[in-house]
């Protein structure tokens, strides 16, 4: 793979490290910073003319500073005439405003992917995405990668019956990736149904489904920001009688009072990966972090082959 290299921005540079070492390759060498004014520095320190260029960067909080910093990677990549570069994005900020839901207000989701692709990316990979429609807002070819085999074989791994799970949806547009994990892990299904307020405020009104009383219940969602709605849910199946609450997500953003809801809360324990990086500040007790890398790598390997990513995922649950 010698045509092969992988740079990465500031914003999860272990998680880089970790796929480059899945493919016994070095990570790029790569200058980033700030001038004194504050306005991002990007140098490319190695030859790429006429490499496959990859770019790891997840576009995560602070997401205005990792998002301008992939894109100036992108354009000194091009400008240094990389024969193609994939953006790999982790996690794609701005995912969750991805339509009008009322006048004046605009799709940033799409805003960004096009930012992206008039920067110079030629394709895009990206992990659980906030809905799967943002791919089409793309102009380049996308890869979406599924992080469910990840967080499966972790339940897996702690040997619960199938008769004695019960798979949640947090709130209804997740149904399609609960009904996925339940072909997976065996159970039942259940739906929270959630309310929002406001872009920050929610509410748990009732669950649809079950039976959950006695049993193991496991909540699966894409990403925890506040965890309002996570912990929300909790609380929910806890009064329904739910005798051990476990909570999976792709994306642990964790912003706001998230840490302090998810230790109050009823949930035994949350599970997520690590495709954003996790501050020391955030490590707490209840968190386990999964790898995504070896997921990631075989991606990037497969894409430097042209070969199908699809084949990866012969069960996908979106």
């Amino acid at each position: 793979m010698r045509e092969l290299k992988i740079f990465s921005g500031q914003a999860n540079r272990g998680l880089a490290q970790e796929i480059c070492d899945f493919l016994h390759l070095p990570i790029g060498n790569i200058s980033l910073g700030k001038f004194p004014d504050g306005e991002n520095y990007c140098k490319i320190e190695e030859d790429v003319r006429g490499r496959d260029v990859f770019l790891v960067q997840p576009t995560c909080p602070p997401v205005n500073d990792n998002l301008m910093e992939l894109l100036i990677m992108i354009d000194s990549c091009k400008r240094a005439s990389a024969a193609r570069i994939t953006a790999v994005i982790p996690y794609f900020g701005y995912a969750r405003q991805d339509r009008k839901d009322e006048g004046r207000t605009p799709i940033t989701a799409k805003l960004t992917a096009n930012l992206i692709t008039r920067a110079g990316a030629d394709r895009v990979l990206t992990m659980d995405l906030h809905a799967a429609q943002i791919q089409g807002f793309f102009d380049c070819p996308v890869d979406h990668l599924y992080a469910s085999p990840v967080l499966n074989g972790h339940f897996l791994k702690m040997g619960l019956e199938a008769n004695d799970i019960v798979v949640v949806s947090p709130d209804e547009g997740s149904i399609k990736r609960a009904v996925g994990h339940v072909k997976r892990l065996g159970g039942k299904l259940a739906i929270v149904d959630k309310r929002r307020a406001s872009a920050t405020e929610t509410s748990q009104e009732n669950i649809i489904g079950g039976p959950i009383e006695g049993r193991v219940a496991l909540l699966f969602d894409d990403m925890i920001s506040t965890a309002g709605s996570i912990c929300g849910g909790a609380r929910l199946v806890e009064r329904e009688g739910a005798r051990e609450i476990h909570v999976a997500a792709t994306h642990g953003v964790l912003c706001g009072p998230a840490c302090e809801r998810l230790m109050a809360s009823p949930i035994s324990s949350v599970v997520m990966t690590d495709s954003i990086c996790l501050p020391e500040e955030q490590r707490i007790p209840k968190i386990k972090q999964l790898t995504v890398a070896p997921l990631l790598a075989e991606a990037i390997k497969r894409i430097h082959h042209d070969q199908s990513i699809s084949a990866m995922f012969p069960d996908a649950v979106d």
